[in-house]
């Protein structure tokens, strides 16, 4: 058996291909040739050099990406912040001791002391939650529910004591920035939930774009078969 037969089949065998000869043969040749045993060692130690080396270095992108995923203030966010503060500074007023409506004619004196610091301990919860949603956006989500409850039942209990003369307009005027808060709130908790919702996989790709207008998408990729084919060796080529 010629050498460059021998050699043609080994070179086939580190391509993972067929080689024109059997394996059997190519062994027997290999027992009594040093020739192509030599050929056969360079030719492995070649192409370990060729596909083992040391990873190139890679630039440390730590600081960009985290920068590009922080996520920015926007102008519902400030609003909310600013909401934040007057509801604390009513809450903080009424902690003082300031009249902000709540000394009607009409009403006693009993346990008004106590109703005034649970009232002011309850708007400087608000406040200090409203501003804890405008720093921490997933915290909207779960302020939603009691907040909204809130509003909903106070706006209802103060028409019926406007209706009754039992209420101040100064003291109606105090509950604005909840109402405002709340409906800022709920901007802050969609914009929190669409900026971490996940691609559409039906918005990656227009209806009838074909593959070779547009590059494929990474969920495509999932569903298709993968490529298994392998470079041409250096004998088909």
């Amino acid at each position: 058996m010629k050498c460059e037969t021998v050699r043609e089949a080994l070179s086939a065998r580190l391509d993972g291909e067929p080689g024109p000869v059997s394996a059997e043969l190519v062994d027997q040749h290999l027992a009594t040739c040093p020739a192509c045993r030599d050929w056969s060692v360079r030719a492995e130690r070649l192409r370990r050099m060729l596909i083992v080396h040391t990873a190139p270095p890679v630039p440390d992108l730590t600081a960009a990406i985290l920068d590009e995923i922080r996520p920015r203030h926007s102008v519902s966010r400030v609003a909310l912040a600013l909401v934040a503060i007057v509801q604390t500074g009513l809450a903080l007023a009424q902690l003082l001791g300031a009249d902000i409506g709540m000394g009607h004619s009409d009403i006693g004196a009993f346990m008004m002391g106590h109703m005034s610091h649970e009232s002011a301990a309850w708007n400087l919860a608000v406040g200090i939650g409203l501003a804890w949603a405008a720093l921490h956006t997933r915290a909207a989500a779960a302020q939603l529910p009691m907040l909204s409850v809130f509003v909903g039942v106070l706006t209802a209990a103060s028409l019926l004591d406007l209706a009754d003369g039992e209420v101040t307009a100064g003291r109606l005027l105090s509950h604005i920035p909840v109402l405002v808060g709340v409906g800022l709130l709920y901007l802050v908790y969609r914009r929190d939930r669409d900026d971490h919702r996940p691609p559409n996989r039906e918005t990656l790709t227009a209806p009838g774009d074909s593959a070779g207008d547009r590059p494929r998408s990474p969920f495509a990729r999932r569903d298709a078969a993968p490529d298994h084919r392998r470079p041409a060796s250096r004998r088909v080529a």
